[in-house]
């Protein structure tokens, strides 16, 4: 079922989400959730935070990794020295996109729908885009990785388009 999208600048956006620890058919449906309102938007990347649910679920969609899969309570385990800069923007704030900076290539352990632990390697898109969703975990929203001068411009036309 497709849910309501949280919009910049809503404080659910800055807020820390919760480690999952209950893996459970609620929890199976928030995933099916994140994916019909990813579909939606569209999207290849959503966050329970993009629709107001304070938890660590991250929903990627790429072809990089075969697909749909969701990722609970992801966390970075290394990262590489090599960076990458690509266009991200956000399902909160749809429309509005710049360059960013990140490693190429991160080291992740996570948990599956059954709560078993995993680890992989990604690279590339795959990498930046689960960056870009453990960030908004972590309640860093997208435009806080642009200069200040970058975010205040994006903002601004945020703004205007908003009235």
């Amino acid at each position: 079922m497709r849910r309501p999208l949280v919009t910049f600048p809503d404080p659910a956006l800055k807020t820390r989400c919760e480690a999952v620890g209950v893996f459970d058919t609620e929890l199976r449906q928030l995933a099916e959730d994140l994916s019909d309102t990813m579909r939606a938007a569209p999207g290849v990347g959503i966050t329970a935070a993009h629709i107001g649910v304070p938890r660590r679920v991250v929903v990627l969609d790429l072809t990089e990794i075969g697909g749909r899969r969701t990722y609970i309570n992801p966390e970075i385990l290394g990262v590489s020295a090599e960076t990458m800069t690509h266009v991200e923007g956000s399902v909160s704030m749809p429309g509005f996109t710049d360059e960013i900076t990140r490693p190429r290539a991160i080291r992740l352990r996570y948990q599956d729908l059954d709560g078993a632990v995993h680890e992989e390697a990604m690279e590339g898109f795959a990498a930046i885009c689960m960056q870009h969703e453990i960030d908004q975990l972590d309640g860093i929203f997208w435009l806080q990785r642009l200069s200040r001068l970058k975010r205040e411009r994006l903002i601004k036309k945020w703004d205007k388009r908003q009235k």
